[in-house]
């Protein structure tokens, strides 16, 4: 199923099917209203969801709002945190003229930096001036998840979806640490929606991409992860216990702004498009303000 959050009164879940819209409550009395009651209700919630659209499939295309007309949040508005992955992909760690990880290099950004699809991306020039896009693959956790097997890590998974880890470069390089450069307010978008993991059948061959105003920057495949989705799992949960609606950011891969001769980073007005195959496509426009 691909999973969103509307903003509405009281955030209502909604499911699309070929690009139309219907909110759990409209789909059946009884079902999870919200995404954080679906995560909280499990896999009994999620499959009395499934369950429904089936039932209900033809209703979409005769009552269901068209997909571009809803105003959306962030599909996991309640996200209780982030924890990201760096130098993940080969081509990503070339460009960087670093050695290669020998375990996952996590670290973590903010909640309070989720911005939702659509929304605008906002810093101030006068603290942050070389701002980056980088395109990821995430994962939300889908239950309570402490010292997993790396064999049995995807059973954890609620599903995926699209993620931006904006970062402030000059932030990132002159603190010594990652937390102001990567958790600006709005660093964080992603959605628009999240595809549960049923429908994913092996996250580790997804196309990806990043274009800034049409132009292609980033362009790869989850295939060149130095290390998988479940590796991460297994390896985040050995220290952190996860939550259901934990978002995994998992890396980037090569053609970041920052690396590209001369750097080419963002700026104000700028349009930046992620997209993950089979995951839906996450636009932001970026604004400067003061």
């Amino acid at each position: 199923m691909h999973l969103i959050s509307l903003a509405a009164p009281g955030t209502p879940l909604g499911v699309v099917v070929d690009d139309r819209v219907l909110t759990a409550d409209q789909l059946g009395p009884g079902l999870a209203p919200t995404m954080a009651q679906l995560l909280a209700g499990g896999p009994a919630a999620l499959g009395e969801l499934h369950g429904a659209v089936e039932t209900h499939a033809a209703r979409f295309a005769t009552e269901g709002r068209p997909f571009g007309e809803v105003a959306l949040l962030a599909p996991v508005p309640a996200t209780r945190q982030v924890i990201a992955v760096g130098r993940n992909y080969r081509e990503h760690t070339s460009e960087q003229g670093a050695t290669p990880p020998s375990a996952p290099m996590l670290f973590a950004k903010l909640a309070s930096s989720i911005a939702a699809p659509g929304q605008d991306i906002v810093w101030n020039p006068e603290i942050a001036t070389q701002v980056d896009y980088e395109a990821e693959l995430g994962v939300v956790i889908g239950r309570t998840t402490s010292n997993v097997s790396v064999d049995d890590a995807l059973d954890s998974v609620f599903g995926y979806c699209c993620v931006n880890d904006v970062t402030a470069r000059d932030l990132q390089r002159s603190d010594g640490q990652w937390l102001r450069g990567k958790s600006h307010d709005t660093f964080c978008p992603f959605g628009p929606v999240v595809v549960t993991h049923d429908q994913v059948p092996d996250p580790q061959q997804l196309d990806i991409s990043c274009t800034v105003n049409g132009e292609v920057r980033q362009s790869s495949n989850t295939s060149e992860m130095f290390f998988s989705v479940a590796e991460i799992i297994a390896y985040a949960s050995q220290v952190i216990t996860l939550q259901p609606g934990d978002l995994i950011t998992t890396g980037t891969p090569g053609g970041v702004g920052v690396h590209m001769l001369p750097p080419r980073l963002l700026a104000d007005g700028d349009v930046v498009v992620v997209e993950v195959e089979g995951l839906g496509v996450l636009v932001n426009r970026c604004r400067t303000t003061t």
